[in-house]
């Protein structure tokens, strides 16, 4: 009798793919699960504390109630558009470096192997190395360097930012199939055309995605601007200055021993995480409908 005839044995496969999708669903709830929980516990804790003048005053003295984070809010977005003008585009050349220009040379081993390490890194180590370079050193002729300012607090995130970008592009290049780059230079395209006209086009999507995880990754570090940008109680969008930043402002309002303090501070993280959603679901959405009329 033919396999596929044969009832018992069409129930166990019928069974057993049941219980493996059950499995599959299952490990993704398990998955998605702390996340929610997370995020419904920031909304029962911060919620009732959002309200305008969270959003457009900034931190009130010790003992008054009100005020809100503004400046932290504006600092941050000074601080990751820096970050990310500094640690995107070196990211992904240095993605498109070892991708298609250097292929088994010792400089690329040695990027790739230097790359993962960064990756590992702790974010304080990261802080610490950036205080040593950017903040402690008397450099007279750099005028934004040797003390906290937020120019040190975007470089250590664009720093952080890097190897990411760098990996992921690598590896979404490195998908792109041969033949496309063949075609290209069989009509007779340079290759560094064909690269960046052709090649990272194909593979923009999954460089984007790398750079909005590098993105996400940093919005939240508090050790890298504790020890660069420091913080700011008042309003300064000089990068020369110390900056303020929502990270920084959690993390000394949910240290202090005051219970109003403690409200913003869960209201800060819920408006960090919102923040960061919908940045990156805006650029999702944008390039994605960049990259349906493109194909079309």
């Amino acid at each position: 009798m033919p396999l596929s005839g044969n009832p018992i044995r069409s129930k166990i496969r019928a069974a057993t793919d049941n219980a493996v999708t059950g499995l599959a669903i299952l490990a993704t709830l398990l998955v998605i699960a702390p996340l929610m929980a997370i995020f419904g516990y920031l909304v029962y804790k911060g919620a009732s504390s959002v309200n305008l003048d969270f959003f457009t005053k900034i931190p009130k003295p010790v003992g008054e109630e009100g005020g809100g984070m503004a400046n932290a809010i504006v600092g941050s977005a000074v601080l990751l558009a820096l970050g990310t003008v500094i640690g995107v585009p070196v990211g992904i050349g240095g993605g498109i470096y070892l991708a298609e220009f250097g292929r088994g040379t010792k400089l690329a081993n040695a990027v790739r192997f230097t790359a993962d390490v960064l990756n590992g890194v702790p974010s304080i180590v990261m802080g610490m190395a950036a205080y040593a370079l950017l903040v402690g050193p008397k450099v007279s002729w750099l005028p934004f360097l040797g003390h906290f300012s937020a120019f040190a607090g975007g470089v250590a995130l664009g720093i952080m930012m890097i190897p990411t970008v760098c990996r992921t592009t690598e590896e979404m290049l490195l998908m792109v199939p041969h033949a496309v780059r063949e075609a290209a230079l069989g009509l007779g395209v340079p290759n560094w055309r064909s690269v960046l006209s052709i090649t990272v086009k194909t593979a923009s999507p999954g460089i984007i995605t790398g750079c909005m995880l590098a993105f996400a990754r940093v919005a939240g570090e508090t050790a890298p601007l504790i020890f660069t940008a420091l913080g700011n109680e008042y309003w300064s969008l000089d990068l020369n200055q110390p900056i303020a930043a929502l990270p920084l402002q959690i993390y000394k309002y949910a240290l202090s021993p005051y219970d109003e303090w403690h409200r913003l501070a869960w209201a800060g993280a819920l408006v960090l995480i919102v923040l960061i959603v919908l940045s990156v679901s805006l650029v999702r959405y944008v390039t994605s409908r960049g990259v349906l009329k493109g194909a079309s």
